[in-house]
């Protein structure tokens, strides 16, 4: 069951406005706006979390984020293979 909507009234610059129209695809622009909103909440939620771990713990280094970055490019590496082989 979908969450109940409501129609709300928002600004924003005319360009943003119509390449969002013409991105938005079938689902319209209220579902893209809706969609970006989200992501937007996510990433603000993911940061306040990194914060309060950087409180705690202490900042995350350049090395640190790479090497996080490097296991995940195996990752999808490792996934996209297994996906080649099981076909």
């Amino acid at each position: 069951m979908s969450e109940p909507t409501q129609k709300y009234s928002i600004t924003m610059p005319r360009d943003i406005a119509d390449a969002a129209r013409a991105r938005s695809g079938p689902s319209g622009l209220s579902a893209y706006v809706a969609a970006a909103v989200a992501r937007q909440i996510e990433r603000d939620n993911l940061n306040e979390l990194i914060q309060v771990a950087e409180a705690e713990h202490g900042p995350i280094t350049d090395d640190e984020v790479q090497a996080l970055r490097d296991q995940l490019h195996q990752a999808r590496a490792q996934q996209t293979s297994d996906g080649k082989n099981a076909a």
